[in-house]
């Protein structure tokens, strides 16, 4: 019934390159592993754009028809030579073709829900050489309670999160979110548009295999046209997280009684009471949000590092500051510092947080993800360098105000 059409999942060579976008700095030429390629729509726009000159790509499909269906397609674009495929299973990958660290870039797209996420984060990270990007799509929930229609159809087929919760089990599984793409309506058109006028073309009198397989694909169209704003597809880019990102040291929500600790850490960090007060003025200011201030242990259980977000505005739509981020000075350059800011960031997403503003260092915080503020038209209420005022979008669904920045009170700005 799917042999023949372009894509066998949500998707478009839009999101495609979105997601693309959002990996970062690739080799000239990358390995890319592209595992359910399907009939390789995202295999072939790899091969051809990924990298300053094209991708190598290995499409792994365990339907040998849609594995033709690209070697011909590659073959008419000139891509040959940037295309191979191998017949097998994307759950067990074994032999020289899959080694440990064979490639720059995994990307899986609309086809990890047959493992299931949580078990294609586990299986694919081996895959990725040091610095390798994971990019897998996700069916999941886009509403807080859906309804009972929508869990009839989806409960006992395959679990859904929200994206909040494939954020949290990504963290857990040891990768750092580089950015996140929300799948829009029309990427949906794209896979139901010719799915559904193929199952108007057939009867299933085909065969009784034939016949469940129409039944079940008008269920998962009817089900979609009358519950489709209540789930969504979105795309995770993810990196391992290594010793160097501050793996070595587990970041948690401050309590109460790491309050001097966190005073002594701003302190050692600076060198001047500035940032230790300030932390202490925004605890009993209105900007305080419980649970956004995070902290790093040292092996010994000590709070090695510090990292802080507090409600400000970009004219008046609500954001958050980072402020200030500290690490004890005999562990800096450790990954104290980048633990806790990772921790905390994904924090944010958790709680539906869509954008975090930061003055500091530019060479520093573009590894969470942080580009100039002026790129979306924010500035902050005073002079600074263009490239020290940073924003990290959390949320791309949500629109990104632009605006100048208003800090709470304590900052004294």
């Amino acid at each position: 019934m799917h042999h023949g059409l372009p894509r066998q999942a949500p998707g478009s060579d839009a999101s495609t390159r979105r997601l693309l976008s959002l990996c970062g700095p690739l080799p000239e030429r990358p390995r890319v592993l592209d595992l359910g390629c399907g009939p390789g729509r995202s295999a072939l726009l790899l091969a051809a754009e990924a990298g300053a000159g094209g991708a190598e790509v290995t499409a792994v499909d365990l339907h040998a028809p849609f594995l033709e269906e690209l070697r011909a397609a590659a073959a008419a674009r000139g891509l040959g030579d940037h295309v191979r495929t191998a017949l097998a299973d994307m759950g067990s990958l074994t032999g020289e073709d899959f080694e440990d660290g064979g490639f720059d870039l995994v990307w899986a797209e609309g086809s990890a829900y047959i493992l299931g996420f949580d078990a294609a984060l586990a299986r694919w990270k081996r895959l990725l050489a040091p610095g390798g990007t994971l990019v897998l799509t996700e069916c999941q929930w886009t509403v807080p309670e859906p309804s009972a229609g929508a869990r009839a159809f989806w409960d006992p087929h395959y679990a859904l999160r929200t994206t909040a919760g494939n954020l949290a089990a990504a963290q857990a599984a040891g990768y750092r979110v580089l950015g996140v793409h929300h799948l829009p309506d029309a990427d949906w058109a794209e896979y139901y548009g010719p799915l559904a006028e193929r199952v108007r073309t057939l009867s299933g009198a085909e065969s009784p295999a034939m016949a469940a397989a129409l039944a079940a694909t008008r269920e998962e169209l009817d089900v979609r046209a009358r519950h489709g704003h209540e789930y969504g597809y979105a795309g995770y880019v993810l990196r391992p997280v290594t010793a160097g990102d501050g793996g070595a040291w587990p970041a948690r929500p401050e309590t109460a009684a790491d309050a001097a600790a966190v005073r002594e850490v701003n302190l050692a960090a600076f060198g001047t009471p500035l940032e230790a007060d300030l932390v202490d003025a925004l605890r009993t200011d209105d900007s305080w949000l419980p649970g956004l201030s995070y902290v790093a242990e040292a092996p010994d259980g000590s709070v090695a590092a510090h990292a802080l977000l507090t409600r400000c505005e970009v004219d008046g739509v609500p954001a958050l500051a980072l402020a200030p981020v500290a690490a004890d000075p005999a562990v800096q350059r450790s990954g104290a510092g980048s633990s806790v800011v990772r921790a905390l960031l994904a924090a944010a997403r958790e709680r539906g947080e869509s954008l975090v503003l930061v003055l500091g260092h530019p060479e520093y915080y573009p590894r969470f993800g942080f580009v100039p503020a002026s790129h979306f038209g924010i500035r902050a209420p005073f002079e600074v360098p263009d490239e020290a005022m940073m924003a990290l979008v959390l949320d791309d669904s949500v629109p990104v105000p632009a605006g100048t920045v208003g800090y709470p009170a304590p900052f004294g700005v």
